[in-house]
């Protein structure tokens, strides 16, 4: 059954969230019927899901509900001609403080979900919302302090990013958790033949990301930022991420599904790559300049687990899922700086990004 013809909804855990919310208008846009489960339990997703709900009336069907409620979500997974897994416990600091519920919502629930899906719907795509640390904290690797930012000594990293060749190495209950998950989705296409993939996340920004110091970054320094308040940093702020723009990252998911049947089993690294990486303190100087005033900027201690690198190589990605060029992270983050600002009622200038 091709895609136009198949009339089932397509099922996104955690839809009312940042990348789900954007994911399923997206597919609702497109003419898909997307079904939201999510237990909106993180402030702001609750504007997320009404706000689909205004753009797609009735091609949007929210079901309010824990991911830990496997019978429910088995019933709504077996109906689904796709299942978009981005449900989780996203938060380092959040795993360390409560280990078993970070456990439970994924691991167990991602468990769940294929059991359902290898028991009820062997044939239904699942793409599963991954991370970028399942390769820990990179502490094997040698860098150089070069231009406020912390850059590899090995020419072919510095030159493309970390592969998906990259041994894993968890690091906190987070890293053991989603990574755990990422090796049971490769697996039960290894074992079961479900046609499932991974996409190992780096740093996605963009609209309708409501960040806080935890999760989300880089909305979290903007929202900070245009709100005239000081800014933590943990660590020096050498450290550098590949960011990526939302509208980037759901195309690497609807790529995903449509080309499902030759990448099912493989896990892709899907971040800005080389040519997005920036350092934290490169950022807030950019932030700086679109609002027009210094940022406020204060220091702590590193955080369990933090990478002082982490850009990825997204070639396999590009080649296997025909992925096109990236938005640039200067338009990106100038693009979510006004969004923010109107979405928070700031009357703030922003410069046009350089």
């Amino acid at each position: 059954m091709s895609e136009a013809s198949d009339t089932r909804p397509v099922l996104i855990t955690g839809g009312a969230g940042f990348i789900g919310s954007n994911l399923a208008d997206r597919l609702a846009s497109d003419g898909h019927h997307v079904i939201v489960y999510d237990a909106l339990s993180r402030a702001g997703v609750q504007t997320n899901l009404d706000w689909l709900v205004q753009r797609h009336g009735d091609r949007i069907t929210p079901i309010v509900a824990d991911i830990r409620d496997e019978p429910r979500l088995a019933d709504v997974a077996v109906q689904a001609k796709v299942v978009f897994h981005l449900a989780a416990q996203v938060a380092v600091t959040t795993s360390l403080v409560d280990p078993r519920e970070d456990f439970a919502i994924n691991i167990a629930s991602t468990l769940g979900l294929l059991e359902a899906l290898r028991t009820r719907a062997p044939t239904t795509p699942l793409i599963f919302a991954s991370t970028n640390k399942v390769y820990g904290d990179l502490s094997d690797l040698d860098f150089a302090l070069e231009d406020d930012a912390y850059r590899p000594v090995d020419a072919a990293i510095r030159a493309h990013g970390i592969g998906e060749a990259r041994p894993l190495d968890f690091h906190t209950p987070y890293g053991c958790s989603k990574g755990a998950a990422d090796q049971y989705v490769l697996d039960y296409a290894r074992s079961f033949g479900l046609r499932a993939a991974v996409l190992r996340m780096s740093c996605i920004y963009g609209q309708r990301q409501m960040g806080t110091e935890d999760q989300g970054w880089v909305a979290h320094f903007l929202i900070r930022a245009l709100e005239g308040r000081p800014i933590t940093l943990y660590g020096d702020g050498h450290q550098v991420r590949d960011i990526l723009d939302v509208s980037d990252a759901v195309g690497a998911y609807v790529a995903a599904w449509r080309n499902i049947d030759a990448v099912a089993g493989r896990a892709f690294n899907l971040g800005g790559g080389p040519a997005n990486a920036v350092s934290l303190r490169a950022l807030l100087a950019y932030i700086g300049t679109l609002i027009g005033r210094d940022v406020d900027i204060s220091y702590a201690d590193w955080r369990a687990g933090d990478q002082r690198y982490f850009v990825a190589d997204t070639r396999a990605a590009e080649h296997a899922l025909g992925l096109g060029e990236k938005v640039d992270w200067h338009s990106g983050v100038a693009a979510l700086a006004r969004w923010l600002a109107a979405a928070r009622g700031i009357n703030a200038p922003i410069a046009v990004a350089a």
